[in-house]
């Protein structure tokens, strides 16, 4: 008994230690950003607008009380570009790879936080799957930056389009959504192809998830080694990988077939736009609603049918041990599969004629309901004591929680309890999905060895 209280009270310390770790970054984050040398104009910034600037920055969510480009300084800039850094990767992530790379010996209690920040079943492998992540991360950012240069050097000038580059591509793949471009965000690129396919590959690879792009990786070399055939590459992905892939290009399709019918005739987004514009419009606005936070054309113009269709892409979000937000693919997936169960009078959930155990569907289904709960107090909060278009301010709170970072021109008109309120709902939804993941693994109930009396109760 003694034993398990110790277990207990460790891998809570684990939660803490990654919740904290958050928190003190933000407040280093918050005191960096309020030096005069951090601003344009050399003055002081305020404190509560330095804590929402650094907040949205490490939890990677994109919402800002003042325009990063004009209100910031180059320092500040590269401050937010490494809290953004910082924030996708995730502290201990981040900070472990600073350990390796000073050649410092990664010792048990990091490899158990390591363990717990990934939300893996093992240790096995912990430090390669580190050095796999930061040596992918780079590569696809330094992709995405050499990309970007195509456009950005030509129109800013070398130093500037370079800098450009390389700041949107890293707040892209982090799902950050935050640029040092203008007011408008991606706006002027809206027909652009190279930007918007970029963009949309930076945060499609961001929000895919690590342990799918290596196992993608393991059966691609399986195939070359010829041990399978190419005509087995499905089949032999996991079972992860195929909802999360399924899932992921399901919404994205769907969001955009649903964004495209809906704005269609609507000259404030995309009505005036060609049909083959239309189409690319569309597809990354169902992308960026992912968690990204870039925006093609106003999110305030958008009809308010398109603007729920959002709010559900955006509370899904990314894939799990990722860069995005939100509940995430997989719980969604599973949420849709216990559904489907139910109404066929399947006893187990099935996918891939692989059977789910139920442990892990009442995990979805507690996620789904706590981010939900959360969310509609936010809502209530928000309506309470800042007030506006509740359309508005459901599309912000969900944005903010499920840090994606679009607004409906909303974030300008927060006050002070406005602000504190989507401080604390970025903050949650940074750490709430590993702290929810961590909860619900980390011990059995009290109650596991008892049996009780089945009864049955009506439903519906």
């Amino acid at each position: 008994m003694k034993k398990e209280h110790t277990k207990f009270k460790f891998e809570v310390s684990t939660t803490l230690v990654i919740a904290l770790s958050f928190l003190l970054t933000i407040l280093i984050g918050s005191l960096l950003l309020m030096l005069p040398i951090s601003s344009a104009n050399g003055t002081s910034t305020p404190f509560l607008t330095s804590l929402f600037t650094a907040t949205t920055s490490v939890c990677v969510t994109g919402l800002v009380v003042e325009n990063t480009f004009e209100y910031f300084s180059t320092f500040g800039h590269v401050i937010i570009l490494t809290l953004i850094q910082i924030g996708g990767l995730g502290i201990i992530t981040f900070s472990t790879s600073v350990m390796m790379l000073l050649h410092k010996k990664v010792s048990l209690k990091d490899r158990l936080l390591l363990q717990d920040a990934f939300n893996l079943s093992t240790m096995s492998g912990l430090v390669r799957f580190v050095k796999k992540v930061i040596f992918g991360t780079f590569l696809i950012e330094s992709f995405g930056a050499f990309l970007y240069c195509f456009t950005f050097i030509p129109e800013f000038g070398l130093k500037r389009g370079l800098w450009i580059s390389v700041f949107n591509s890293i707040s892209a793949f982090c799902n950050a959504g935050i640029d040092i471009i203008g007011p408008s965000s991606l706006a002027p690129y809206i027909t652009n192809i190279n930007v918007n396919l970029t963009t949309m590959f930076l945060i499609f690879m961001g929000s895919l998830g690590f342990i799918v792009w290596f196992d993608i990786e393991n059966v691609i070399k399986l195939i070359k080694k010829k041990t399978i055939h190419r005509n087995y590459f499905w089949k032999s992905l996991t079972l992860h990988t195929k909802i999360v892939l399924t899932t992921t290009f399901s919404l994205i399709v769907f969001g955009a077939i649903f964004i495209f019918a809906l704005e269609y005739t609507n000259p404030e987004t995309i009505g005036n736009l060609s049909f083959g514009e239309k189409i690319l419009a569309s597809f990354f606005e169902s992308v960026t609603t992912r968690t990204a936070g870039f925006l093609t054309f106003s999110q305030k113009a958008m009809r308010d049918s398109t603007a729920l269709i959002c709010l559900i892409l955006m509370f899904v979000g990314g894939s799990p041990v990722g860069t995005a937000g939100g509940v995430k693919t997989t719980t969604f997936a599973l949420v849709i599969i216990s559904a489907l169960s139910a109404i066929r009078g399947e006893e187990h959930g099935i996918a891939f004629s692989r059977r789910l155990p139920t442990k892990t569907m009442r995990k979805a289904l507690a996620v789904i309901l706590i981010s939900l709960s959360a969310a509609f107090i936010a809502i209530i909060l928000l309506i309470t004591f800042n007030g506006g278009d509740i359309v508005d301010i459901m599309f912000e709170v969900i944005s903010a929680i499920c840090t994606v970072g679009l607004t409906r021109d909303f974030t300008s008109t927060l006050n002070t309890f406005g602000k504190i309120i989507i401080i604390i709902s970025m903050y949650l939804g940074r750490i709430g999905p590993i702290s929810l993941a961590l909860i619900f693994s980390s011990k059995e109930s009290k109650y596991g060895l008892a049996t009780y009396p089945k009864e049955d109760i009506t439903v519906g």
